[in-house]
């Protein structure tokens, strides 16, 4: 096993010689851009620094989701950031590595900065969605958030209250505090899955008993490594997060990479040996093919399979099952019930990879050992996205890399070590119903009508009632990052549907046009803030910082509001138990990280220092190793302790699910053609598949007001010249994207870097239409044209799954 603690690779050494060297290393201008005014007198004067024109320079970190978190220093005089730079700590080696900001993270004191930033309390004045507010004070804000609230859990109980899905702020010590005095007023709806990726975490336990990887760095040990949709290079770009482990990974060990994807991302032009363009949509077929190659050709590990599995053949099956041509190979060879040979000719006409070159895949796979098969996210955000997943899964299953250094289980390229994890404290929220964190706006239309077996509620048979309140705080998820933003405005606008909306933000947001309060938010690095690493290999850390400026305008910590709140619901005692925000912080770190990492520095170390970096002291992390090993003392947790490639206890939950024609849950991990795909009979109309992909200019819709990223990374539409030849459009024309949800105005960028029948916009672009007008879109938002029906299983995020036409605007 190789310690990359005892490298000799120094970290400038690998970054000026490898491809990472576009990583983390570009800078933002530091000139002044945007002045802020005088904070007023505030009653809790979170930090007041560099008074009186001397420069300090104080800590603090970009949180925001794009599973990486770095560190920032911030340089400030009279109380203003003047400019930031990044990490200058650490000692150059791997595994003491510097956390380096991206382009992004470098771009923060702009948003800091920025002269549209939210300020004073807001109501609204005008129907939801329509942006009009007026300015109230503290105390009315405070006063009707306490009030609607005690009046819609006295006429509806706490099953109506909803905490809006969220990711904008991700620091352990700030977000907490909702569930907090919430779950101390009886709870409210819960919710399962995520937008990112509920079809992965839903559907791969059917499987392995987990979703669990090996940690991104052990590609180290791969001879070669092949990644369904995985574009790190542009989503995880800084020295923070996975993309750095993974890439020094692949620059010492030298394996092959294999990219298959629709679009040459950047992660395929900075290190893949081979790009293989594929039809959206279709990964399954890809597999089902592969596969195909490697039983008829014998070169699947029959010896593993044997052992570790249940389903592959007849032999393998469960008792009751045998005989009936539903195993895996059955499916496969074309003896089980669709009689269809699942041949690299048959993948063809569905993924448009040529034959041969299927073949030659299949066969590289299972004849190169140790073979890394991961999979991004991107690829179950699809109409079946959870039988995706599973299929991608079984490359690895069928040659034997599950439970070994250089393999992985086929999940994300997400594995990581994490000593410890802390949150804000609070109590379990007493409601025990959920429902998928996808489906909210059908908890708002319909959702006394919603049931178990048909959208996937959880803990009861039924809802009980529909969502009447929405605490969202840091989100943007309410439109610009849901699906059907059409169909959500519709929702959201008749108030008397959800009664009351409280949104916490630093912009006026396309979501927060819909808040009934609006509430200016410190941004985490403008108080006492604590983060700690999430999908970061190997090396996991925490970054602390203080308050980098003292208030300013009106805005307020999250934390007292809601302490106000609780004072006018006779709760404040019970809700702060005397302690303000550093105190919180302090709290947090002692009771949660220390008893777990008794190496961490103490909390006031840890305030002095900023950073706190641990070495994984195991190495790379191998997922299931300890049932390869040994597995009948170290059992997975499916029913039969085995891999589980035929999954009877999946039918036996959804045997009484009512599904929509076109969805698929099935005990194999097998194709489905997608509704709204390829071969949808809407593809006459709409002929082009519209795909979604996380965008280097943003995190989400996060650091999108952000002039200068939006410059260096403009809004486009990518589009073959094949299909852009077929419109008469030309690169840089103006072009309307349409289908039966919606209309976007967008540039062109025409392109061979994607395959053609498909087009794609980077995701998290802020929403800009007129909604009492024609309702296009002129922001470049991609969700004015998703779908919004759940996939089957997970009830989760389709977005990647739409049918369009273009033409010139």
């Amino acid at each position: 096993m190789t310690n990359h603690g005892t490298t000799s690779m120094s970290r400038r050494t690998f970054v000026k010689g490898s491809a990472l060297a576009g990583l983390g290393a570009a800078a933002v201008g530091t000139t002044s851009l945007f002045g802020c005014a005088s904070a007023p007198e505030a009653a809790d004067d979170l930090a007041a620094t560099g008074e009186g024109g001397e420069e300090k320079i104080l800590w603090g970190h970009c949180s925001v989701n794009c599973e990486t978190r770095c560190a920032l220093r911030f340089h400030v005089v009279d109380d203003e950031v003047k400019w930031v730079e990044t990490d200058n700590t650490g000692n150059d080696e791997y595994g003491d590595h510097q956390l380096r900001a991206c382009q992004r993270g470098r771009s923060i004191r702009r948003w800091i900065n920025h002269p549209d930033r939210l300020s004073v309390p807001l109501k609204r004045v005008g129907k939801r969605g329509e942006g009009k507010f007026e300015e109230i004070s503290w105390d009315e804000a405070i006063e009707t958030i306490a009030s609607e609230y005690q009046r819609i859990l006295g006429t509806y109980g706490p099953e109506s209250v909803h905490i809006q899905y969220a990711s904008g702020v991700n620091a352990g010590n700030i977000g907490g505090f909702v569930s907090r005095l919430v779950n101390m007023n009886g709870g409210s709806l819960g919710r399962y899955g995520s937008y990112s990726s509920a079809q992965i975490s839903q559907a791969l336990p059917w499987l392995y008993g987990t979703r669990a990887a090996n940690g991104n760095s052990d590609v180290v040990n791969s001879k070669l490594v092949v990644l369904f949709g995985d574009n790190s290079c542009e989503t995880k770009q800084s020295g923070g997060g996975p993309t750095f482990h993974y890439m020094h990974g692949l620059e010492e060990g030298g394996a092959k990479v294999i990219v298959i994807d629709p679009r040459y991302t950047d992660t395929a032009a900075a290190h893949a040996d081979q790009w293989i363009p594929i039809r959206p949509g279709t990964d399954a077929a890809l597999v089902d093919a592969c596969a195909y190659v490697m039983i008829t050709e014998n070169l699947v590990d029959r010896e593993f399979l044997d052992k570790y599995s249940i389903g592959f053949d007849d032999a393998t099956m469960p008792e009751d099952k045998k005989g009936q041509g539903l195993s895996y190979v059955d499916y496969i060879t074309g003896k089980g019930a669709d009689q269809t040979p699942k041949t690299p000719e048959w993948a063809s006409a569905i993924t448009l990879i040529p034959a041969d070159t299927i073949a030659t895949l299949a066969r590289e796979i299972a004849t190169t050992k140790p073979c890394a098969i991961y999979q991004g996210k991107g690829s179950q955000r699809h109409a079946n996205g959870e039988q995706t997943s599973r299929a991608i899964c079984m490359l690895a299953v069928l040659t034997g890399n599950v439970g070994i250094n250089g393999g992985n289980t086929g999940s994300d390229l997400d594995g990581y070590y994490m000593p410890a994890w802390f949150s804000v404290p609070c109590e379990d929220n007493p409601v025990e119903v959920s429902i998928a964190t996808f489906t909210w706006t059908d908890a708002i239309d319909h959702g006394a009508e919603m049931t178990a077996t048909k959208n996937g509620v959880r803990g009861a048979d039924k809802l009980s009632v529909p969502i009447k309140m929405i605490w969202n705080y840091a989100g943007n998820c309410l439109t610009n990052q849901h699906g059907d933003i059409n169909h959500a405005h519709e929702v959201l606008s008749d108030d008397t549907k959800c009664e009351f909306i409280v949104v916490w933000d630093t912009f006026l947001t396309d979501s927060a046009k819909y808040a009934d309060i609006l509430l200016p938010d410190l941004m985490p690095v403008e108080q006492p803030n604590i983060i700690q690493s999430e999908y970061a290999g190997n090396m996991a850390y925490y970054i602390a910082g203080d308050a980098v400026t003292s208030p300013k305008f009106e805005r307020r910590t999250l934390y007292s509001v809601l302490s106000d709140v609780a004072d006018k619901m006779g709760q404040k005692d019970e809700f702060t138990e005397g302690l303000d925000e550093m105190g919180w912080l302090k709290r947090i770190y002692e009771e949660q990280a220390l008893p777990d990492d008794p190496d961490a520095p103490t909390f006031e170390e840890m305030m002095e220092q900023h950073i706190y970096r641990k070495q994984c002291p195991d190495g790379e992390h191998v997922a299931l190793k300890d049932f390869r090993d040994d597995p009948e003392a170290n059992p997975l947790d499916t029913p039969s302790g085995k891999i589980e490639i035929y999954s009877q206890a999946l039918m036996d939950t959804v045997a009484d699910w009512e599904l929509e024609e076109g969805d698929l849950i099935h005990a194999l991990p097998v194709y489905c053609p997608e509704v709204e795909g390829y071969a949808d009979p809407l593809a006459e109309k709409y002929p082009l598949q519209l795909i979604g992909f996380h965008f280097k200019g943003r995190t989400h819709s996060s650091y999108g007001c952000i002039e200068v990223l939006k410059k260096a990374n403009p809004q486009e539409l990518w589009m073959n010249p094949l299909d852009a030849q077929a419109r008469s459009i030309k690169d840089g024309d103006t072009v309307h994207v349409t289908n039966d949800r919606g209309t976007v105005e967008i540039v062109v960028k025409v392109t061979p870097r994607i395959i053609p029948g498909t087009v794609a916009m980077g995701q998290g672009a802020w929403h800009d239409a007129d909604m009492a007008g024609d309702k296009i879109d002129r922001g470049g938002c991609i969700n004015t044209l998703t779908s919004h029906r759940p996939t089957p299983y997970a009830k989760a995020n389709p977005q990647h799954t739409n049918l369009v036409e273009v033409a010139k605007a």
